[in-house]
């Protein structure tokens, strides 16, 4: 099986920054700034501490396709530095909101 590429981890956070997909928040929350989500049967584990979005740290597809940053340093970036400013504060203001 493939490991999801950054761009198709990507595609669903923009979505959501576009109001596209819903997004909700899984417990628990941890203390180190990692917050679990779920899009519409994605799960993330996203690095959200200080109130900004730093990185993602795994991904997991409902076909069980799976992301992380071992898997995406091939491709030389995180989903997360794709996101154009706009959408990087979308994403920011639903994560606050939990």
């Amino acid at each position: 099986m493939t490991a999801l590429t950054p761009r198709e981890v990507y595609q669903q956070l923009r979505d959501v920054a576009l109001g596209l997909r819903s997004m909700r928040h899984l417990p628990p929350a941890s203390a180190n700034g990692l917050v679990p989500i779920e899009i519409e049967g994605w799960q993330l584990l996203l690095d959200f501490e200080g109130n900004r979005l730093h990185h993602c740290e795994h991904c997991l597809h409902p076909d069980g396709r799976q992301g992380s940053p071992d898997t995406w340093q091939r491709y030389g970036t995180d989903p997360v530095s794709l996101l154009s400013t706009w959408e990087m504060a979308q994403i920011e203001r639903l994560l606050k909101a939990r």
